[in-house]
């Protein structure tokens, strides 16, 4: 079996960008929640952490195919990470590196990682 960098390439980008998407999505959901109901600063913190390691261990177990799965989902884990952290900027939330964004970066790739090993033993399953 030969590895596809192509694919491979193809399927990290896709990977990252509906992780990136969906957090996105997901963060301005709850932004309304913030607005109404006020929690504290180390709720949205811990909420915004949680939707980006749904995100990426979701969309890595969906978009992930086998042939070196374990990389290309922590591959597919970190970019999502970054991209949302530099689309949230972009849309004005602010550009913040912190000690804590490389727990994210390493919690994204373990994440996205385990996702795509999850998805290559259900896919030989079927």
């Amino acid at each position: 079996m030969e590895f596809d960098v192509k694919s491979a390439v193809r399927e990290v980008l896709l990977a990252a960008a509906c992780s990136a998407a969906f957090y996105l999505f997901a963060a301005a959901i709850f932004a309304v929640i913030v607005k109404a109901y006020a929690p504290s600063q180390g709720v949205v913190q811990g909420v915004n952490w949680a939707l980006k390691a749904l995100s990426s261990f979701a969309f890595s177990l969906i978009f992930v195919r086998s042939g070196r799965a374990l990389f290309k989902g922590i591959a597919a884990g970190i970019a999502g990470c970054i991209l949302a952290m530099l689309l949230f900027a972009a849309i004005g939330g602010g550009f913040h590196l912190t000690v804590l964004f490389l727990l994210e970066l390493l919690m994204t790739g373990v994440l996205g990682g385990l996702g795509a090993i999850f998805s290559v033993k259900l896919r030989k399953e079927e």
